[in-house]
């Protein structure tokens, strides 16, 4: 391939065979012919729908740390607790990793994952790309697998169906939030972040630099003689 045509090129993750990539109707995917196996799904050019998505997620996110899970009184006594309050809780019991473990996959890696998305979403909604853009998207391939969101709340709703026979359980917000959360992110992580480095390749970059291949920009012959 010669240094004037477009870097359309593809490889199958599965059995390495190389295709040109072409544009997809929308809600369609590729496959390779020779394995089976997904090579990429059509790009959507509305970013407002998962730009919304992802703030509101945020907020909620924000809203599910800040008030407390369950309210639970038993014998005369009352005590509520929060994420952090719970993960607190399991430091001072001598359970350092399992503490750690709760905070990384229920409150930094999904934050991470989210303003990460935002950093990116939001300039290329407003049709440039961001600096570091390479680094974030591996950063969000890298952290997404870890948010345990969904687990948490599972773990949680077992819990309380099986407090119910010896205390009174009283939902709080955050039990509420973190319901509508594992919604949002539901949504969120069913967006494809490589499917932003082909939006990306159509826009023109601050700073003149591709960033896809880390080439300068080069100006049309138009946009020179203007």
């Amino acid at each position: 391939m010669n240094a004037n045509e477009p870097d359309d090129l593809i490889a199958c993750h599965e059995c390495d065979a190389l295709f040109h990539k072409r544009a997809l109707p929308q809600r369609t995917s590729a496959k390779c012919p020779r394995c089976g196996s997904l090579l990429y799904r059509s790009i959507s050019s509305n970013l407002d729908k998962i730009c919304a998505m992802t703030l509101a997620a945020l907020v909620t996110f924000l809203i599910a740390q800040g008030f407390p899970i369950v309210e639970l009184e038993a014998n005369g006594l009352t005590s509520q607790t929060t994420l952090i309050g719970a993960i607190v809780a399991l430091w001072n019991e001598q359970m350092e990793i399992m503490a750690v473990l709760v905070f990384c996959s229920t409150i930094l890696f999904p934050l991470c994952e989210l303003l990460a998305l935002l950093y990116v979403l939001l300039p290329l909604r407003s049709g440039y790309v961001p600096p570091g853009f390479n680094g974030l998207l591996r950063g969000i391939q890298f952290v997404r697998p870890w948010g345990m969101i969904e687990v948490f709340m599972l773990g949680v709703l077992v819990t309380l169906v099986k407090m119910v026979s010896i205390a009174r359980v009283i939902p709080e917000a955050a039990l509420f939030a973190f319901g509508a959360l594992t919604l949002m992110f539901a949504v969120v992580v069913s967006f494809d972040p490589r499917a932003l480095w082909d939006i990306a390749n159509t826009l023109r970059p601050r700073g003149g630099t591709h960033p896809a291949n880390g080439r300068k920009h080069i100006p049309s012959e138009a946009s020179q003689k203007s």
